[in-house]
């Protein structure tokens, strides 16, 4: 089997445990952080914050080793424009809460029957190609050129080495705080180390990230051949995959697009195996109206922040690229604007 044919086989395969794990779990930034500010369940956001231990853990493993150069992925840029970045995920952070869930979410959730989140797939995937390629670019495109800055140091571990430290030791200094604040932040709570279901989730998605870069930079790098060195990620997947599926004679299938027909399959197998299959849909006008809306906002605003909540808020971060804490501040910041204070969005539906 050729190393681009192995990469696609392997997407599928994260994507399809992602789309099960994910509906078995309700693995989503956005869910995490609504019980924990709104409702007082911290479970999910402890959850999500061991999937990033354990993702930053095997990933700097991984490049620590040589089996990964992280240096190659999107994250780990020279010159990147901290604006955008931030506005980006000011956007996609409030957008997902309009539409009660981040892309990722959105593919768990139509595996399950549910329409409303088709609706969001559909508009968010037009928006992030608007974006990337389309009447939106343009403007993308002058607003990083006019705030983009070049550094020297453009992660946690070249930080550290520029001040003096060797890079194997700055590498295991920066990654071992970061993960060892992210485990105890979620073992302290008692009700999340009574939920076995939960860590499994955590752990197994931050396996999942690693993975994907394991899947992309080892496997896939040919020298005659390679594939771009990537992992979880859902915004311009999804776009990608809109594309695909209308024009599949003129494009390449890969990684990306694989990984979201995973979680979509995913979900849909163990929805019906475990009968959570049913169909939903809107309540009224205006929460489709909502939902689109929110939609459109993370679509725009993931591609501005090269990421989503699983693309900056796992992938990114277990890169230690700086570029990524200013787009997860912003996701983070979004996302807590939409569930508390003046801008909250009041909830209309569970999805």
């Amino acid at each position: 089997m050729e190393s681009t044919q192995l990469v696609i086989l392997a997407g599928l395969v994260i994507g399809l445990i992602y789309g099960a794990v994910g509906l078995l779990s309700g693995f989503c930034l956005m869910s995490s952080m609504r019980g924990w500010l709104a409702e007082g369940d911290g479970r999910l956001v402890r959850t999500y914050a061991l999937a990033m231990a354990v993702a930053i853990a095997v990933s700097q493993f991984l490049a620590g080793s040589g089996t990964v150069d992280l240096g190659k992925s999107i994250y780990l840029q020279q010159s990147f424009s901290v604006p955008v970045l931030f506005l980006g995920g000011l956007l996609f952070g409030y957008g997902m809460v309009l539409s009660n869930g981040c892309g990722s979410r959105a593919l768990v959730l139509f595996g399950r029957g549910n329409l409303r989140s088709f609706v969001v797939v559909i508009v968010l995937a037009i928006a992030a190609q608007m974006t990337l390629k389309g009447l939106i670019a343009p403007a993308r495109i002058a607003l990083v050129q006019a705030s983009q800055t070049t550094v020297n140091a453009n992660s946690l571990p070249s930080l550290l080495a520029a001040l003096g430290a060797a890079e194997p030791v700055s590498r295991v200094l920066a990654a071992a705080v970061v993960v060892v604040a992210l485990i105890l932040f979620a073992f302290a709570h008692p009700a999340f180390r009574r939920s076995p279901g939960q860590i499994a989730a955590g752990v197994i998605v931050g396996l999942l990230v690693a993975g994907g870069w394991f899947v992309t930079g080892s496997l896939g790098a040919d020298d005659f051949n390679p594939v771009p060195v990537a992992s979880l990620t859902f915004i311009a997947p999804i776009a990608d995959s809109l594309q695909y599926a209308m024009l599949s004679t003129g494009l390449t299938l890969n990684f990306g697009i694989a990984t979201v027909a995973g979680v979509f399959a995913g979900s849909l197998v163990t929805a019906l195996a475990t009968g959570r299959f049913h169909l939903e849909g809107y309540s009224s006008p205006r929460h489709m109206l909502r939902s689109g809306s929110g939609a459109a906002l993370m679509g725009i605003g993931g591609v501005m922040a090269f990421g989503c909540s699983i693309g900056q808020g796992l992938t990114g971060l277990s890169t230690l690229a700086l570029g990524s804490f200013v787009a997860v501040a912003g996701i983070v910041l979004g996302t807590t604007a939409g569930l508390r204070g003046a801008l909250r969005v009041q909830l209309l539906a569970v999805a």
